[in-house]
This record gives C-alpha cells, structure tokens and sequence, in this order.
C-alpha cells in the first residue's frame, strides 16, 4: 500500500500519503499496520465482515 500511495499520490489513501510527505517510510508502515490492527480488531469484536469504505467504492 506504501509503494502504491507513493507512486499514485494522494487519490489512493490521503492520509498515508500526507504521513508519507512527514514521515519516514517506516514509520508510515507502522501507523498503516496499527490502522489494519485496528480494523480488524474491530470487525472481529463486532463480528463484521470487512465493508469498502464509501469514497473508495466509487
């Protein structure tokens, strides 16, 4: 996803792209971790399925 936002600039994910304009890559790769950690942490308490989000659906 880092490499694709570097690449595509800030269409694909805005705010990686800004954290990458900040931030190290490293760094980036962990918030971006700590984000999906999230997701998924979430999805499985609740026990959802995963759901696009809305402005990337389109």
């Amino acid at each position: 996803m880092i490499r694709y936002a570097k690449i595509h600039g800030t269409g694909y994910r805005p705010w990686l792209t800004g954290l990458l304009a900040r931030r190290p890559t490293k760094f980036a790769a962990i918030a971006l971790a700590n984000k999906i950690a999230g997701m998924v942490w979430a999805m499985m308490a609740r026990g959802e399925r995963y759901r696009e989000p809305i402005s990337l659906a389109a």
